[in-house]
């Protein structure tokens, strides 16, 4: 069995970070300020996409592309801020890890990825890391997901996709695994219940998943 999980909005709470860092970077820009609620919908397919939608939302005219390297900074500089994992998330990945690998699939850029997994305590128990600056497509597209079920030498059928996000939902269905999203994620706020299948599950608190993967 391998357990592959999504950061942001399903093991980490980090958007008052991002709405910081995203909102420096609009008023470098002229802009006017974001919402917490704004940037949240707007988390979850990768930096250049949040910075796209900021832009503009806030009337900012700037090109995304050439904003992504200030904004990666300013993020970096911010980090880790107030990011935390949200409660019982600790717990529940430190009960999972004594029963099956874990893995960190995200959009989020590998190294910010890294550095919040190491100042919450938690990259001892994954033992891989895909983020969205690495050898394959971003999130919905299977391919980091299959590479990461090929390594462990898993099957689909017996790979949890852990995610909070229509984007997770899309990518576990892509590669043929299970699919769990966590309601407590920001990101499912904007979730699309249209595309949900009879198999797939929802939780409400870290320790459910926990229960899930005991019952195979």
């Amino acid at each position: 069995m391998l357990i592959v999980f999504d950061l942001d909005g399903t093991l980490i709470d980090s958007i008052g970070d991002l709405v910081i860092a995203v909102n420096r970077l609009v008023a470098e820009r002229g802009g006017h300020p974001l919402p917490d609620a704004d940037v949240a919908r707007m988390v979850g397919e990768g930096a250049l996409l949040l910075i796209s939608r900021a832009f503009t939302a806030s009337g900012v005219a700037d090109d995304p592309v050439g904003a992504l390297p200030r904004f990666i900074e300013i993020y970096d500089a911010v980090l880790p801020g107030t990011t935390r994992p949200y409660p019982g998330v600790a717990d529940m990945v430190r009960a999972l890890h004594a029963v099956a690998p874990l893995a960190v699939l995200t959009n989020k850029p590998t190294d910010a990825t890294r550095k919040i997994l190491a100042a919450t305590g938690l990259d001892s128990c994954f033992v891989e890391v895909i983020g969205g600056d690495g050898p394959y497509p971003r999130k919905p597209s299977p391919d980091g997901l299959l590479a990461l079920i090929a390594s462990r030498r898993a099957t689909p059928a017996k790979t949890w996709m852990v995610g909070d996000s229509t984007v997770d939902l899309r990518t576990a269905h892509a590669a043929g695994t299970r699919a769990c999203i966590v309601r407590y994620g920001f990101g499912y706020q904007a979730f699309d219940h249209a595309e949900a299948r009879l198999d797939d599950v929802f939780v409400d608190r870290p320790g459910e998943i926990v229960s899930l993967v005991r019952q195979g």
